[in-house]
C-alpha cells in the first residue's frame, strides 16, 4: 500500500500537471521513468543513495533524460529527489499517472513487449482491451526484453500473459519438465 504522503505528493504535482496543460504528457513521462526505475537497480539505487548529493542525482537525471522528456517533467523529478522522496517516485508516478486516467476517464493499460510498438499497434491493444475489459483503456507500451517475444497486458487486476515465456512455461508444466 502507497503511504498518505506519497500520495499527498501524487496529488499535489497532478494539480501542478493539470494547471500547466502538461498532465497528460507529464503522467506518460513519469510512469515511464517509474518502469526504467523498476528495472534499472543500479539507477535506483543512486537516486535513493543518501551518501549521493542531491545536486549530483539532479544532474544524473538531467544527462540521462535531457531532451528526452518534457522542462515539466524533469522539474518534478528533480523536485521528488529534493525532497529525499526518490525511494516514492514509483509510487508517486503511478498515483499521478492513475488521477490523469481517472480525470480523463480512462484506464491505464500497461503493455510489455520483448520490442518498441509502434502507434498502430498500440492503439490496436487499446481497442481490444477496452472491448475485453468494457472500459476505456489507454495503453502505456513498456519494452521489456524479458517477455522474449509477445505481450503481457495488465488492466488493473487483470493480466493477459501472452508472452512466448509464459506459453513455455505452460508447455514445461504439461510435459513435465522442470
Amino acid at each position: 500500500m502507497k503511504d498518505q504522503k506519497s500520495l499527498g505528493y501524487a496529488r499535489a504535482l497532478f494539480e501542478i500537471a493539470r494547471s500547466e496543460h502538461e498532465l497528460e504528457r507529464v503522467a506518460d513521462e513519469l510512469f515511464r521513468v517509474a518502469r526504467t526505475l523498476e528495472a534499472e537497480h543500479e539507477l535506483r539505487q543512486t537516486l535513493t543513495d543518501i551518501t549521493v548529493p542531491a545536486e549530483a542525482k539532479e544532474q544524473l537525471l538531467g544527462s540521462l533524460l535531457g531532451e528526452r522528456v518534457s522542462p515539466h517533467t524533469v522539474n518534478i523529478l528533480t523536485f521528488v529527489v529534493r525532497m529525499g522522496k526518490a525511494r516514492q517516485l514509483v509510487d508517486i508516478a503511478d498515483e499521478l499517472a492513475r488521477l490523469a486516467e481517472e480525470e480523463s476517464k480512462r484506464e491505464i493499460g500497461e503493455v510489455r513487449a520483448a520490442i518498441p510498438l509502434d502507434e498502430a499497434t498500440t492503439r490496436r491493444l487499446g481497442e481490444a482491451l477496452s472491448m475485453a475489459t468494457g472500459k476505456n483503456v489507454a495503453v502505456k507500451a513498456i519494452v521489456d526484453p524479458s517477455v522474449v517475444g509477445g505481450i503481457v497486458a495488465r488492466v488493473g487486476d487483470l493480466v493477459i500473459d501472452g508472452s512466448v515465456r509464459h506459453k513455455l512455461e505452460l508447455l514445461r508444466d504439461v510435459m513435465g519438465v522442470r
